[in-house]
């Protein structure tokens, strides 16, 4: 069993920051992307970030340059630094990580953490 446990969400004014942090643990043999989603009201989700078990990443093109993610091997955790936020960044975040649990690869979702960008 795997358990994602996020943390770091909240409320930030417009050009505030925050970083959101997400703790895999459990049954882990070995982690394989992570990355973090977001789901705005009555929008569908979408990718934020993903960053490879070789620390590649890639970013939607709406974040690019403000926003940067990073992993913790020894912490089987991610990180995503939001910068520069605008109210058009506020959904819920969620963390997905890929677990080979062999003889498959895995996904699994954490609960998601409220991101909030208002004056």
């Amino acid at each position: 069993q795997v358990q994602l446990v996020e943390s770091g969400g909240g409320l930030v004014q417009p050009g505030g920051s925050l970083r959101l942090s997400c703790a895999a643990s459990g049954s882990i043999f070995s982690i394989k992307s992570m990355g973090w989603y977001r789901q705005a009201p009555g929008k569908l989700r979408e990718l934020v970030a993903v960053i490879t078990s070789g620390s590649s990443a890639n970013y939607a093109d709406s974040v690019k340059g403000r926003f940067s993610i990073s992993r913790d091997n020894n912490k089987n955790t991610v990180y995503l630094q939001m910068n520069s936020l605008k109210p058009e960044d506020t959904a819920v975040y969620f963390c997905k990580v890929d677990i080979m649990v062999i003889p498959a690869l895995l996904a699994y979702w954490g609960q998601g953490t409220q991101v909030t960008v208002s004056s």
